[in-house]
């Protein structure tokens, strides 16, 4: 079995795969102060609910935008498995040449995720991430990662709105009856929800100007809330990070 676990700021998702099939996936609050016992334990409990146990594990491949979570799960992997394992890094092999002016400067769930939608989609393709960062990058024909633009994500936008305007109260993110909201509530509902739309597909729109013919996949914690508002997402794909993890890790070997 091969144990993918892709690491953000916010969450962290972990997938478990038995050859290319995905057994279960599974997304946890991301915690920097975890330690690796502590990620440790939350992994047996994990492998326990599919009956399986830590020698069961044969892969690890991470990816990890935090800088403790990556050494916290490094250290699990080395000290609870005896598995080979693979953290997506500069120097790790995946098989997707990074047009990047400095490719080290690219988050490995970026490129995780080009990895993953070249793989099932073809090129070229523009992936949508809706996670902390909302990030949109582009795949071209030949397979090589292009470069993409990162705006804030919609949780943390509303978070700086509730912080600095007094009279907004915090709100839960649902979908409004109506464009043209009644009630503060609708008016920041609409607002984020077709406003981050728009915001996307004015990226996308300008994206397929560079790039004619590029199909457009949505992933992320929000890609599911979020797709039915953006035109240009042809397809929510929420496990795309952990396909790219997979094929990156079997890259390695």
């Amino acid at each position: 079995m091969l144990l993918t676990v892709d690491a953000g700021n916010t969450e962290t998702v972990v997938g478990l795969y038995r050859g290319d099939a995905l057994i279960e996936p599974w997304r946890l609050a991301s915690t920097a102060e975890r330690t690796s016992d502590e990620h440790a334990l939350i992994v047996r409990q994990l492998l326990a609910l599919q009956g399986a146990v830590f020698t069961d594990v044969t892969g690890i491949a991470v990816s990890s935008t935090v800088p403790r979570l990556t050494s916290a799960l490094r250290t699990m992997a080395e000290r609870y498995f005896s598995a080979h394992l693979v953290v997506l890094e500069p120097g790790t092999k995946t098989g997707m040449p990074i047009l990047y002016e400095n490719p080290k400067e690219v988050g490995p769930d970026r490129i995780a995720n080009a990895v993953g939608a070249f793989d099932l989609y073809g090129g070229p393709v523009i992936v949508v991430d809706f996670g902390t960062a909302t990030t949109v990058d582009a795949t071209s024909a030949a397979g090589e990662y292009l470069g993409g633009a990162i705006l804030p994500g919609i949780e943390i936008s509303l978070d700086a709105l509730f912080a600095r305007a007094a009279a907004l109260s915090r709100i839960k993110l649902t979908p409004p009856k109506r464009v043209i909201g009644k009630t503060t509530v609708e008016s920041i509902q609409s607002g984020t929800l077709y406003g981050f739309g728009a915001a996307v597909d004015g990226l996308c729109r300008r994206f397929l100007a560079e790039l004619a013919g590029a199909r457009v996949v949505a992933t992320g914690g929000l890609g599911e809330l979020m797709t039915p508002y953006c035109e240009s997402v042809e397809r929510h794909d929420p496990w795309l990070t952990l396909h790219g993890l997979r094929l990156i890790y079997e890259r390695n070997q």
